[in-house]
């Protein structure tokens, strides 16, 4: 939300950490999933930081949400290998909140970065140079 204020500008992952009072490394984290999502494109370097990749309509929150969480499962039998519940395979609460993850996503997906940022949200000017490099670093 930050990067879409000013999308002309590139911040830094040090000046993001300081406004917001957050982690540094784990800022930096953040921004390499962002990256290989392709939500943020990053520059190294003297006068390097990062961007978003795109306007911020259009970017889906439910996009965002997907890459970010999507290793992480809403309740164990959601995992990959199945989880290690006591109620499977007879359960029928999991047809309910896999249901109820969909719509969650779904809901996400009606909406974008821009709608979060209302006002604040801006279309990066053509003449904005876009970085070439999408690599993160400790310096970036």
């Amino acid at each position: 939300m930050r990067l879409a204020t000013e999308p002309d500008r590139l911040l830094t992952t040090e000046e993001i950490a300081d406004e917001y009072g957050i982690s540094r490394h784990h800022l930096l984290k953040i921004v390499r999933e962002l990256v290989e999502a392709g939500v943020i494109v990053t520059q190294r370097g003297g006068g390097g930081g990062m961007r978003l990749a795109r306007a911020a309509d259009e970017i889906r929150l439910g996009e965002v949400v997907r890459h970010l969480e999507g290793r992480h499962a809403l309740v164990e039998c959601f995992r990959a290998d199945g989880g290690d519940c006591n109620l499977n395979p007879g359960c029928r609460l999991k047809s309910h909140l896999k249901r109820a993850e969909e719509a969650f996503l779904a809901d996400l997906d009606r909406s974008t970065l821009a709608d979060c940022v209302g006002r604040q949200a801006r279309k990066p000017s053509r003449t904005a140079k876009r970085p070439r490099s999408t690599k993160v670093t400790e310096n970036s």
